[in-house]
């Protein structure tokens, strides 16, 4: 189900920086796993980033590990994916799913989360 928005998408150029917001007002996403997908075009939806409920467990895919930061606001109820040292490689439509099942978000099983975005486009270019 889409119950999710995504925000913060659009053109920077190579080296910039995006802060992608992920928000809802249907639950609260402390309850939930989160998880960041992109897809660029012409390819299968990729992982990025897991926000796991034990933060010990949160992951990055290593094509963005050491430049993408994920983390929570509770007050605003808002999951954030900041992102640094872009390259034109990160282009594409960004995703944040909901899963309450940890393992579902640990290992981006897309058909295994509860709740989706619509995503937000995210091109890298000069």
């Amino acid at each position: 189900q889409v119950q999710l928005v995504e925000s913060g998408g659009g053109l920077v150029q190579p080296g910039g920086s995006l802060r992608l917001s992920c928000t809802t007002s249907r639950f609260t996403l402390d309850n939930y796993h989160i998880a960041w997908f992109r897809q660029a075009p012409g390819k299968e939806p990729e992982g990025v980033s897991c926000l796991s409920r034990i933060p010990r467990n949160t992951l990055y895919a290593d094509s963005v590990k050491g430049r993408f930061a994920v983390s929570r606001d509770n007050a605003s109820n808002t999951v954030y994916l900041q992102m640094h040292s872009l390259k034109p490689e990160d282009t594409a439509v960004y995703y944040c799913a909901a899963a309450t099942s940890e393992n579902s978000c640990l290992i981006y099983a897309w058909n295994g989360m509860n709740y989706w975005g619509k995503g937000t486009p995210v091109t890298v270019s000069s």
